[in-house]
């Protein structure tokens, strides 16, 4: 048991799913496993552990933002000794094309970490994705015939911003949307040498303005969790 994960050793499996918010992961474990059972309830940060088609996994809330996120994946890494670790979350659109409920496959975060200013003295990390992951993610989404569009994703630790021309410079270099997490995740899998992906589903366009509710949230874009768990099987 570590200090925010309540879980025995072996209780969890060596690929987790991290969505950020645990009624998701609650919601997948009841809907997509069997034989699933609770291994964490610690600050409400759901986790569950079962099988997938025979393979096990297992699917934790991460929080919001990348704080909250560095903690889960050091004490997954560190004290449960996880090997792949899949970010499955929602994003907001920086490309006006992009419909609600398109599904991004986060080759490498952009982002504004302090934590990764301080860590590279303030020099910039180019974090990226695990490439046997990204492009068995990409093939796995053909074979089901979901549409996803890879690239470069933003993570921000601001939800609620002023600057209305914020985004502009990230628009215009191609960036295609903004989440809180994939950036820390990344950086801290390739620190301990370990694998991770993050798939994002558009839930709002912030140049359109289009949104999604909250149970939409949690309870669709299941697209996302079928490739996340091919990659399981």
């Amino acid at each position: 048991m570590s200090i925010h994960i309540g879980a025995k050793q072996g209780d969890i499996a060596e690929t987790i799913l991290l969505p950020g918010d645990p009624m998701r992961a609650k919601f997948v474990a009841e809907n997509m496993l069997t034989d699933a059972f609770c291994f964490n309830k610690v600050r409400g940060m759901l986790g569950f552990t079962g099988n997938y088609n025979g393979k096990r996994v297992s699917i934790m809330g991460s929080g919001m933002g990348m704080g909250s996120i560095a903690i889960y994946v050091n004490e997954l890494i560190n004290e449960f000794n996880v090997q792949q670790m899949i970010r499955v979350g929602t994003c907001g659109a920086l490309q006006k094309d992009l419909s609600i409920g398109q599904v991004l496959l986060a080759m490498s975060a952009s982002g504004d970490s302090g934590a990764n200013g301080i860590k590279f003295d303030n020099l910039t990390y180019a974090a990226t994705a695990d490439f046997d992951l990204l492009i068995n993610a990409y093939n796995a989404a053909n074979k089901l015939g979901i549409k996803t569009i890879p690239g470069n994703i933003f993570s921000s630790n601001t939800f609620y911003d002023d600057n209305p021309k914020r985004w502009d410079v990230w628009i215009e270099h191609g960036v295609l949307g903004v989440d809180m997490e994939t950036q820390m995740l990344f950086t801290l899998a390739k620190k301990f040498n370990r694998k991770a992906l993050s798939i994002l589903t558009v839930s709002d366009n912030i140049i359109t303005g289009k949104a999604s509710s909250s149970q939409e949230r949690e309870q669709s874009y299941m697209d996302m969790m079928k490739i996340a768990f091919e990659l399981v099987a």
